[in-house]
This record gives C-alpha cells, sequence and structure tokens, in this order.
C-alpha cells in the first residue's frame, strides 16, 4: 500500500523545523524499505504580524530546498494571512483561527489527510495553567488532544509527551538551523507571561510540574469525553424536532446536568460555544420560566413557549 503523504506545520521556529527534519528522515527510510514513495509537505503560515515574516518564509523555503538536496521527498507551501484586527480583538485568537484555517486549506490542496503539530510536553503544561486561570471547564482544561480531527484533517502531536529538552537535543545533535520569533519575548501575551515569569519559578519550586499537568490535562479530557457522552444521551431523551428542548424535561436532569446539556446544545444548533455567562443565566432562569424571551445582541433570540425552547436566528 502507498503511504499516505503527510503534512508538518513548520513555522521556522525550533521546535516545527525539529519535527519537520524527524517526519521527512523517517518517511524516506519508509520509502527505502518499501520502494513507494513518501512525500512530506511542509506547511508555513505567514502571519503579517511581523516585520520579520518575510524572512522566516524565505528561511523555510531554503531550509526545504537545503534537504530536497539530500534526498527528502519534501514539498514546501505557505499561505499569506491578511489579519485586520478590531479594537477589542485578541492577536492570539485571530492569529490561531486564521493559522488552523491555512493549514487546513494547504493540507486540502496537497492531497494530505493528517497534519503533525510539534506542541511539546511543556506547551501542554502550559496550556493547561492558561485555562485553569480563565476558568475553564473539563474542555478548557483537557488542553490540546494527541490527535483530533477537524475540517476534514486529523491533526496529531507526536511529541505531546516528550520535553522540550528532548527537542533541543535533537535540534544540537542534528545541528538544525531555526528562527527565534521575538514576539514570544513580548509580555503582552499572556502565554509568553506566563512561560518567562511564571514558568522558571514554578518548575523550580515544583521540578515535576511539566508531567504532573500533563497528566491533569489527560484526566480533563477523559471528563470531557464522559460530558460530552451525558449530553448526547441527554439531548436524546429531551430534543424536540430538529432543534428545540423539551424545558420542562431538561430542567429535570439538575443543575450540572443542565448546563452541560445546554452547552451541548447551543453549539450544535447555533454553531458557537455558548458564554459562560449566558450558561449561568439561562440555567438560573430557565427552571422559573413559564414563557420568555432572552434576546442575543446581534445574532437573534431564545424563546421559550409552550415548554419549547428554541433558537430564532436574525433573518439576514
Amino acid at each position: 500500500m502507498t503511504p499516505r503523504p503527510l503534512a508538518v506545520a513548520c513555522s521556522g521556529g525550533r521546535d516545527s523545523v525539529a519535527l519537520l527534519h524527524a517526519t521527512w528522515r523517517a518517511a524516506r527510510q519508509v520509502a527505502e524499505a518499501t520502494g513507494q514513495p513518501a512525500p512530506v509537505h511542509a506547511l508555513h503560515v505567514h502571519h503579517g504580524l511581523s516585520r520579520h515574516a518575510d524572512d522566516w518564509l524565505a528561511h523555510c523555503a531554503a531550509q526545504c530546498d537545503r534537504w530536497r538536496a539530500e534526498g527528502a521527498d519534501l514539498h514546501f507551501h505557505a499561505r499569506h494571512l491578511h489579519l485586520k484586527p478590531a479594537l477589542g480583538d485578541s492577536v492570539e485568537a485571530l492569529a490561531r483561527q486564521g493559522r488552523y484555517a491555512a493549514l487546513a486549506d494547504m493540507a486540502h490542496a496537497a492531497g494530505c489527510d493528517t497534519v503533525l503539530l510539534a506542541h511539546h510536553r511543556e506547551d501542554q503544561a502550559e496550556t493547561f495553567l492558561l485555562q485553569a486561570l480563565r476558568g475553564a471547564g473539563a474542555a478548557g482544561l483537557a488542553s490540546m488532544p494527541a490527535s483530533v480531527v477537524r475540517e476534514g484533517v486529523t491533526w496529531r502531536r507526536p511529541w505531546l509527551a516528550h520535553a522540550r529538552a528532548a527537542i533541543d537535543a535533537y535540534v544540537a545533535h542534528h545541528g538544525l538551523q531555526h528562527i527565534e520569533d521575538d514576539s514570544n519575548a513580548d509580555p503582552r501575551y499572556a502565554r509568553n507571561r506566563l512561560r518567562l515569569e511564571v514558568w522558571p519559578a514554578l518548575t523550580a519550586a515544583f521540578p515535576q510540574a511539566p508531567q504532573v499537568l500533563g497528566r491533569a490535562a489527560q484526566h480533563a479530557q477523559d471528563a470531557a469525553e464522559c460530558l460530552q457522552a451525558l449530553a448526547e444521551m441527554d439531548l436524546a431523551r429531551v430534543a424536540v424536532g430538529d432543534e428545540g428542548l423539551d424545558a420542562v424535561a431538561a430542567v429535570a436532569l439538575g443543575g450540572a446536568r443542565l448546563r452541560n446539556l445546554l452547552h451541548l446544545w447551543w453549539r450544535r444548533t447555533t454553531g458557537v460555544a455558548l458564554r459562560a455567562s449566558w450558561l449561568d443565566r439561562l440555567s438560573r432562569e430557565l427552571p422559573v420560566c413559564v414563557e420568555a424571551r432572552w434576546p442575543v445582541l446581534g445574532a437573534g433570540e431564545l424563546h421559550l413557549q409552550w415548554g419549547v425552547l428554541r433558537w430564532n436566528p436574525l433573518k439576514s
């Protein structure tokens, strides 16, 4: 069977360069053993947020050229984002959304159904802490999955259980060249503040913090899967038609299960997550209302009538 082409997200930083290097070397070994081509596609996203972004793209392209000269079946792809953050927008969130959309689009165009991401153990621990500081529930505390399917692409993080030090050692051993993103030192970004100011003190006091927080994220993933399964069962029991909810049956589930159900139902109905403030409000007011309307600014309204809760989007 011909090996499926693999894609690797490559920013040009240490971690992604190391993963791309390890992937094309492993793919070459597979090709030599099977006699079948095993192409690897490097996907680079030009965010346009740094004055060095053109240099990073050129570095990644040149690096792929050098590895092709060493026998790599390696193909380079790049996509420019044209981000225009509005006042109050999170640049981090906007860049992340744009990056994953661009990566998925490039992967599809290259015929790849799997994209490898270079997140490691410390990245996972940092994500868990950031989510905890935002007051996230189980789904947020689950942090980054080792494998997940989104937008028709399987996203895999093969190094999620590996330490940053192991990647440093790999880079040093192979003499790999990589770029340093100057924005990583900008304290305006929450992850940078955590990494630069909190993380050193935390690991000095608790050296096992990366492993322990990684296990905590795994526990949260298990909990989130269980909550998802419970919400699916509850939704099947209280659904009315395609999009309505039997409010009396939903309220009878109790506070925690009601909130869990509303979270899933809202996401299924509207395609977006229900804000925590709205979730709290609905779970408080729904049990004491016979008929009510809850306008959602700029989107539509929730309408409770004859014991059925429905979402009425604004007419375009």
